[in-house]
This record gives C-alpha cells, sequence and structure tokens, in this order.
C-alpha cells in the first residue's frame, strides 16, 4: 500500500473519530489518543507494505505536522478559559509556570546527565522538551466550551483557580515558554563546538530568547488578538461579522478562530517573537472581548474540529511508528527515567507550586499527577535536532535515543493519563 492510500485511510479514521468517538468516551476511563495511536499501530503493523514515517528521516515534515497541531490547540485552549486574565486571579498559573515548569526541566537534565550519560547540552534539551504539559491531549481535564464554566470560574471561593483552569492556562502558556528552556541547549551545544567559546551566549540568551522573544510574542498576540476581535464583533454598519452569518454563510461559522491562528502565528515568527505564546495571547485577548456572547461557543467549536482531525492525524502516524521499532532503542534506565518523570517529578513540582495558597489537597494532587505530555514534546525534540549544533553531539548521542525516550514518555502519559482522567475528574467534581 502506498504513501497516497495510507494517507487517505488515515484522515478518514481522523473525520470518523471525531464524529463518533466524543458520544462513545465520555465519562469512560478511554481516551481519543488511546484510540488512534492503538488504530495507528495495528494499521502499519498489520498491514503489509505501508510505509511508517521516520521521526528522524523526515524530520522537518515532522516538525511542521507537530507545530501546527499545537498552534490550533493553543487557541482552543485560549477560547475555553472563562476566568477574566488578571496577575492576581491568575495566581495559579504563574505558580506551575514559575515553579513547576523550571523545576521539572531541571531535574529531568540531571537525571538525563547522571543516569543516561547524555552531555551537558543534550541533557537541558531533554529537560525543556519533556517539561511542558500538552494543550493537545489535555481534552479530559482541560476546561469545557466558553461560557460553560463562566459562574464558577467568577466564584470568590475559585479565587487561587480551579483546577481545569489551572490545567488549561498553564497548557497554555507553557509550550511557549519550553522555548527558551529548548534554545538555551541550542545555544550550549553550540557553544560546546566552539574553540575558545567565551560566556557571551548566554547573555544573548538571556537578552534575545528569554527576554525579547518572549515580549514581542506577548505584544503581538494582544495586538493581533485586539485586531480580529474587533473585525468580528466591531464592524460598522452589519454590526459585526458574527451578525451577518447566517443562510448558506454559515457553514464557515467559527473559521475566524483558524484565521486568527494562523496570522497571530506567522506574523510573530517573521519578527522574531514566539508565535506559541503569540497565539494563545490572542486567544485569551479574542476571548475577553463581547465577554459572554454566544458566538464564543462557533469560534470554540471550530478549533476543536481542526485539532481534532490533526491530532488524530499525527496520533495514528505515531501509533505507526512504534509498529516500526520507534522504541527498540529504549533501555531499562531510559524507561525507569521516564516513569520517573510522570509518577514522581511532575507531580511533586506541581504540589509544591501550590505551597501557601488556599488550594485543597486533592486538587494540588490532580493538578499535579496531570502533567500530560504530548504532541508539543515531539516538536520540539524534532526542531532541536534540525539545528546544526546538534549534529556532533549525535555522533555520541543517536537521535533514535533521544527520540524512543521522548516516544515512551508520551505514549505511557496517554496510557496513564487516558486512563485515569475521566473517574479522576468525575471523582473531584462530586468531591467539590
Amino acid at each position: 500500500m502506498g504513501a497516497y492510500e495510507t494517507g487517505l485511510i488515515i484522515v478518514g479514521i481522523a473525520l470518523l473519530g471525531t464524529v463518533v468517538l466524543p458520544r462513545l468516551l465520555e465519562h469512560r476511563p478511554l481516551s481519543f489518543p488511546i484510540i488512534y495511536v492503538g488504530v495507528g499501530y495495528l494499521l502499519f503493523a498489520v498491514v503489509p507494505g505501508t510505509p511508517v514515517l521516520d521521526p528522524i528521516q523526515n524530520s522537518a515534515l515532522v516538525e511542521r505536522l507537530t507545530e501546527f497541531v499545537v498552534i490550533i490547540s493553543l487557541m482552543g485552549a485560549g477560547l475555553k478559559i472563562d476566568r477574566p486574565f488578571s496577575t492576581r486571579t491568575w495566581a495559579a498559573t504563574w505558580r506551575l509556570l514559575g515553579i513547576a515548569l523550571p523545576l521539572t526541566a531541571g531535574l529531568m537534565a540531571l537525571l538525563a546527565w547522571q543516569f543516561l550519560g547524555l552531555l551537558p547540552a543534550t541533557a537541558i534539551l531533554l529537560g525543556a522538551v519533556v517539561a511542558p504539559t500538552d494543550p493537545v491531549l489535555a481534552s479530559g481535564v482541560e476546561a469545557g466550551a466558553p461560557l460553560t464554566e463562566l459562574e464558577e470560574e467568577q466564584d470568590p471561593r475559585y479565587e487561587w483557580g480551579s483546577v481545569r483552569f489551572a490545567l488549561t492556562s498553564e497548557a497554555g502558556f507553557n509550550d511557549g515558554l519550553a522555548f527558551p528552556l529548548t534554545n538555551l541547549a541550542i545555544a550550549a551545544a553550540g557553544a560546546s563546538l566552539a574553540a575558545g567559546a567565551s560566556r557571551a551566549w548566554l547573555a544573548e540568551w538571556v537578552l534575545v530568547d528569554v527576554l525579547f522573544k518572549i515580549g514581542v510574542g506577548t505584544v503581538l498576540g494582544y495586538l493581533i488578538g485586539e485586531l480580529v476581535a474587533r473585525v468580528l464583533f466591531r464592524l460598522p454598519a452589519t454590526g459585526g461579522v458574527v451578525d451577518i452569518i447566517g443562510g448558506e454563510e454559515e457553514v464557515m461559522a467559527g473559521v475566524e478562530a483558524l484565521a486568527a491562528t494562523l496570522i497571530a502565528y506567522g506574523v510573530t515568527e517573521v519578527l522574531g517573537g514566539y508565535g506559541f505564546i503569540a497565539v494563545f495571547v490572542a486567544a485569551l485577548t479574542l476571548r475577553r472581548f463581547e465577554w459572554e456572547h454566544d458566538y464564543y461557543l462557533e469560534l470554540h467549536d471550530f478549533a476543536v474540529v481542526v485539532e481534532r482531525i490533526t491530532m488524530a492525524t499525527v496520533l495514528v502516524l505515531f501509533g505507526g511508528t512504534i509498529a516500526g521499532g520507534l522504541l527498540w532503542p529504549l533501555t531499562p534506565i531510559e524507561a525507569l527515567v521516564g516513569l520517573a518523570l510522570l509518577l514522581v517529578v511532575r507531580p511533586v513540582t506541581g504540589v509544591l507550586s501550590f505551597v501557601g495558597t488556599s488550594a485543597s489537597w486533592p486538587e494540588r494532587a490532580v493538578i499535579g499527577f496531570f502533567g500530560i505530555r504530548g504532541i508539543g514534546s515531539f516538536y520540539y525534540l524534532s526542531h532541536a535536532l534540525a539545528e546544526s549544533s546538534f549534529r556532533e553531539i549525535e555522533l555520541i548521542v543517536a537521535a533514535e535515543e533521544l527520540w524512543a525516550f521522548v516516544g515512551f514518555v508520551v505514549l505511557a502519559s496517554i496510557l496513564l493519563h487516558g486512563v485515569s482522567a475521566s473517574p479522576v475528574m468525575d471523582r473531584l467534581d462530586r468531591w467539590q
């Protein structure tokens, strides 16, 4: 079977799953990602001659495909959030970003250096790749559609942030904030290869990769989100685009979410900022405009459909790479370190993030446990390995081993969190 026929089958599975699976999996200990990875594995293992996507040989395709899935998911995550943006009411988010993210990255880099024998730059890379939680695979623990939790999020009892809000907002921001850590690894790798290199690269990393790029992403995301919101809700004479959708034009309802995503990401990347941050900030800015307008449901639903189709495509291909031997280079010690990330490192750093808050211990435990790893990790790894400064390091640490480790972490997260998300969140809701 050729690549074209395989592609048709994968897209067909994605479309069918988008329609059927929500009704079948609701409140069950199973998830979209588990189904899609399983189908992908069976498709590529059972059907003879099915071409497997090699993430190393096809790194450019993997990078762009995972990049697109993540930015669509970031727009959807931003539109879900019903909590008005402020430094006080988003305290849970800042704690997770300021404590859990760097601690997770640092501890994983240390484990990779000490137990996996990686060089310092590559250990930093691995820590950066697996540190961010994933907005793509977190549908079971994320906030619901716009307007569904508006009253809860304005309740003063949730001042520190509800569980679903905390996980959604964290996933929205930390996919972008993992970029400086990835760029730190790339810069460190380049410095280690340069004879007589000074520490000027570290100052450049702080000024450019941390301050400048985060600032550009934030500012452009706000401006583009504000512009799209005004086009949607403030067009003169018509009263806005949302008032003229009807009849045959209704099939295009919500497409503005995709337009805003592509514009925010593309413009920000061209101007040297972090596009992931820009997309999420644009979604938040758009969401706060005409706060209780019903049209946000259309925007959100369109983003979710596109996200599920592209997510399914990536996960079916991921299942195929597993069938093709992606995990063969994995060693027992690497598997133990990967499980330590999911069962020890992330839960502990997540719980530590809420020391001194009013969050209950069950809520801290749930937020700490559901640090889902996923498609964002695939993107960061493919992006980093495409950098020339890692080519010599790959002679010592094969790219196959890095992909095997990250693939194992994502697969374990899909299974562990996918099975537990519905029963744990249902029980937490009843407890609350």
